[in-house]
């Protein structure tokens, strides 16, 4: 391709309502170009590194015993409506305005974010027996999701490309092997895309299941936090990481006394006037989900997990797509005055949710429940009840691994993919079974493994840039060679630079050349941020010095090249860097 004929162009700075990052990288190397919030358009280059992705996606599914289908982006509203046997949200309470919905002349409709119900109908049709499982299907499809914020250029869209595979199996050993396998093909994807990333435990959200992992590319732009223990290999999303409560004594129980605490809304306030430490006390918060007021409670030095809460909620028949810290209106309601609130005397109308921390020591301090007093030597259960008992926490820098006493570290990352078991919750919802050995009834066993093409690609420019610009990998760069051809002004250099691009075509080699009548320090700032893997320069200078100059994009050191070894080296440099 001749950067002539290339409908881009780049640009020195990058626009004003950027947010740095892969956007600004992808925006100013015309990759990318934004057509409201959340909504971009992939431009030739863009459009050749998502090529170069899906190949490596479908390879890698291929290989795994997946079989590529196409579904709807249209899909019937009534399938998320459909209510589990069980009771709890449907997916679309549970979705909540993230749930695109439309009507056309007869129906109600959303565009799909995601695709279990409409693959559950298509396993009903088709498998009937045992034999006819194991089934892997998947597609790679535009999926829509109105983001409230999205942000992040390419790392979170309001439309964006998706490899969703779905397996079906008959039994829990089935579904272990085909998770096993997504696995497996899911670390050969990243790690062909050149990507660093870690696998970590996750929450399965509005999707549903049990067993839940999460494929996180480590970026300091990413919105997650891993926990690591520095000890083993625990590795859990702060959503759903779990870690050992500092251990309290239990004193002799006190009797309970109301203390004046002036302007001790705060934790930290409250302690340095008491002089007691924070893990004596009790956090209380105030929630409201579908008109049920929920009391979150849990030890003064921790933080309340909102993804676990909501979780719990779910778990007791109450929708909590719509949770939310409780209004001034639902507090007044309830008589809850803010920070000096507790689970003392609450009516039964209030859910108490308690994290499982205040099941350790006693004697604790909690609200008052009037403005400017707390009480003292508070216990369950002599002084209040819960309802529920429950892993609340958020999990944090220093805490102590659940899994070997060792210490969790935070980590910056990006979710590029999450994998769930998601066992018989669909296939009971749309009866979706197969027939045994035996001849009976059984559903199917199914997994979920998606992977964000999109975010992937802006996962990778997070991580492989510098400076001047983006640095691809060489497996997912839309060119291998920069050629940049200088003083073409000049008919001898024209001729040879035409002989050389020639040759590499002819060659099959995929080369960007920059035939532009430009200066040498454009030409070399427009390759640096568009961050092809090989440079080539062939001008007066390097036929001077001896030939053509290579230089790899990641490196400082070029070398020149004979005009006559030109093309074997390039190649040779490019079957180097696929077999790394």
């Amino acid at each position: 391709m001749r950067v002539t004929h290339l409908l881009s162009t780049t640009l020195r700075e990058a626009p004003r309502d950027t947010e740095g990052g892969n956007q600004e990288l992808l925006i100013r190397a015309g990759f990318i170009r934004q057509l409201l919030a959340g909504v971009y358009s992939l431009l030739p280059l863009g459009t050749h590194v998502m090529h170069k992705v899906e190949c490596i996606v479908r390879d890698e599914m291929d290989k795994a015993g997946g079989q590529e289908v196409i579904m709807p982006v249209l899909q019937p509203k009534e399938l998320w409506e459909a209510r589990p046997a069980h009771g709890g949200p449907t997916r679309a309470e549970a979705m909540g305005d993230v749930l695109f919905s439309l009507r056309d002349r007869r129906h109600d409709l959303v565009l799909g974010p995601t695709h279990e119900e409409v693959v559950t109908l298509l396993a009903r049709e088709f498998v009937r027996s045992y034999r006819d499982l194991p089934r892997r299907l998947y597609q790679i499809q535009t999926k829509m999701r109105n983001e409230l914020r999205p942000r992040g250029g390419l790392l979170r869209t309001r439309e964006f490309l998706m490899k969703d595979l779905y397996s079906f199996d008959a039994d829990a050993t089935g579904l272990d092997a085909s998770f096993q396998a997504m696995t497996d093909a899911y670390h050969a994807i990243f790690t062909r895309c050149g990507l660093r990333y870690i696998v970590a435990e996750a929450d399965s959200g509005a999707i549903g299941g049990k067993d839940s992992c999460e494929f996180i590319a480590v970026t300091e732009a990413g919105e997650d936090l891993v926990m690591l223990c520095d000890q083993c290999d625990y590795a859990a999303n702060q959503e759903r990481a779990e870690f050992v409560h500092d251990i309290l004594t239990s004193e002799q129980e006190a009797e309970i006394a109301e203390v004046y605490t002036p302007d001790c809304m705060a934790i930290s306030d409250l302690c340095a006037f008491l002089d007691v430490s924070a893990t004596k006390t009790i956090k209380a918060v105030c929630y409201g989900a579908s008109g049920q007021l929920v009391l979150a409670i849990i030890r003064g030095n921790l933080e309340v997990n909102e993804v676990k809460l909501s979780n719990i909620l779910n778990r007791s028949g109450i929708n909590s797509a719509d949770l939310h810290l409780a209004t001034s209106e639902e507090l007044a309601t309830a008589d809850i005055i803010v920070g000096y609130t507790s689970p003392i005397g609450k009516s039964e109308d209030i859910l108490i949710v308690a994290d499982t921390s205040l099941k350790q020591g006693n004697n604790f301090v909690a609200g008052a429940n009037r403005a400017e007093y707390h009480v003292k030597n508070v216990n369950y259960p002599r002084d209040f009840r819960v309802d529920v008992w429950a892993d609340l926490a958020t999990a944090y820098e220093g805490a102590a691994c659940v899994k070997c006493g060792g210490t969790l570290h935070a980590v910056h990352g990006c979710e590029l993919a999450h994998i769930f078991k998601l066992g018989t919750r669909y296939s009971d919802l749309f009866e979706a079974q197969y027939l045994d050995a035996k001849g009976d009834m059984h559903p199917l066993l199914m997994g979920c493994y998606g992977i964000g093409l999109g975010r992937l690609m802006g996962c990778i420019v997070e991580q492989c840039h510098d400076d001047r610009g983006i640095v691809w990998p060489l497996p997912v760069a839309p060119y291998h060679v920069a050629l940049i051809g200088l003083d073409l002004d000049k008919g001898e250099m024209s001729a040879l630079a035409e002989q050389l691009y020639a040759g590499l075509i002819a060659a099959g080699v995929e080369v960007l050349f920059d035939d532009r009548i430009e200066s040498a320090g454009v030409k070399f700032n427009d390759a640096d941020l568009i961050g092809l893997p090989l440079r080539v320069v062939i001008s007066k200078r390097s036929l001077k010095n001896g030939g053509v100059e290579l230089k790899l994009r990641a490196h400082k050191e070029n070398r020149i090249i004979p005009v006559t070894e030109a093309l074997q080296a390039i190649q040779a440099e490019i079957r180097h860097g696929l077999d790394a």
